[in-house]
């Protein structure tokens, strides 16, 4: 096991001071007079408390703005980002990504590698002698599919995990405190507060490829159920007569959209990419696939916005190539499925990269620190979720 290393500690701070800081991280430079009208603050409150904020090395001063009248100009302030580092890991089934950002989110240095090994206790040694790589980072953000409770990986199909407390091990093999969540839920996070979605109330991410995901924001807060599941739109029947999906049901949106179940529908054999170029030059066959895979997720953004009606719907992830062959078939999924104006509907197609994965990892693990939650302890009596 690796040696705990050390780590930049982060200051304890009251919840208004944490308010102050997020204001400014989520929103970008800010004044004062900005800030205490947004936090409905007193002036000499808020001097006080961006007083120990710039003290303490999390804010500093920069550049000023004309006022609203004429007068002194308004200093702004900014988040201190090199103040501290954060690591993001993103795991799959065959490969470990990682990226350091400042505190901002703002990517320092990346890296992958293969995963060596499924086996829970050899990929908490793995990621620990990545941590290794980078002293002094204050946090530590792990996203993963599956199901995540309380940082315990309560469900994982690709790596075969069940109850495993990653976040627990995870702290106790590198010294520094993690947090661990779902990565659909950590990426609608992570846009939410440094992406397209940055001061939005309403949004959702939907992401394609080896599995489906979908993530909500709504009334400016992630959607989270009562028991902690994170939304699951992906067996939302599209067609009755449909393929089989990997959990026997017929016609849903898995079936259509998993990149595995996908390929099965197609002779030879191929990968993603060689479909993918197959019905680039107008192989019959794989059009109709890919097109009935654009018209599912064409329901299943529908589907979405019917239920929040959200200012943006993102769409990414690794099966993007998707949309662009078969785009047509999404907006006509759309159309058929969407209650009202289809135009109402502001769709974001955001290129895709395993490092923005990672990313969302330090992201988490930078709102887990501001928010204190990082360093919370698992319960005792983990929260428990049906077994399909």
């Amino acid at each position: 096991m690796t040696t705990p290393h050390a780590t930049s500690s982060w200051p304890n701070l009251p919840e208004v001071e944490r308010d102050v800081l997020l204001e400014v991280l989520i929103h970008g430079p800010l004044s004062r007079a900005e800030i205490a009208a947004r936090l409905r603050l007193s002036r000499p409150t808020l001097t006080r408390l961006t007083k120990a904020l710039v003290s303490q090395g999390l804010l500093i001063e920069g550049e000023t703005k004309p006022g609203p009248s004429a007068g002194r100009p308004s200093e702004m302030l900014h988040v201190r980002g090199e103040a501290h580092r954060f690591l993001g890991v993103k795991l799959t089934a065959e490969r470990l990504f990682a990226t350091v950002t400042d505190l901002t989110a703002t990517p320092l240095d990346t890296t992958d590698e293969p995963l060596r090994s499924h086996d829970p206790d050899e990929v908490v040694t793995q990621i620990a002698k990545v941590a290794a790589r980078f002293p002094g980072i204050t946090g530590i953000g792990v996203t993963l599919g599956g199901i995540v409770l309380d940082g315990l990986v309560a469900r994982h199909e690709f790596l075969h995990w069940t109850d495993v407390p990653l976040k627990t091990a995870l702290t106790r093999a590198t010294g520094v405190p993690t947090s661990v969540d779902n990565d659909v839920q950590a990426l609608t996070a992570a846009e939410h507060w440094f992406g397209p979605g940055a001061g939005l109330t309403s949004m959702a991410v939907i992401t394609v490829g080896a599995g489906v995901g979908t993530g909500l924001i709504v009334d400016g807060r992630l959607v989270r159920g009562a028991h902690g599941l994170h939304p699951h739109f992906s067996h939302t029947l599209v067609d009755s007569n449909g393929p089989q999906c990997g959990c026997g049901r017929r016609g849903c949106i898995s079936s259509y959209l998993m990149e595995l179940v996908m390929m099965r529908r197609l002779s030879g054999n191929p990968t993603y990419e060689e479909a993918l170029d197959r019905v680039r030059a107008g192989d019959p066959q794989a059009k109709r696939v890919f097109d009935d895979a654009g018209y599912a997720l064409g329901v299943l953004i529908g589907t979405v916005a019917n239920v929040i009606d959200p200012q943006k719907v993102l769409l990414t992830g690794e099966g993007l190539p998707l949309y662009e062959v078969s785009s047509r078939f999404v907006h006509d999924g759309i159309e058929d499925t969407y209650e009202d104006d289809p135009d109402l509907i502001e769709l974001d197609v955001q290129p895709f990269d395993f490092s923005e994965w990672a990313r969302s990892g330090a992201a988490l693990a930078i709102k887990d620190t501001i928010t204190g939650a990082i360093c919370e302890q698992p319960p005792a009596t983990p929260r428990r979720v049906g077994r399909r």
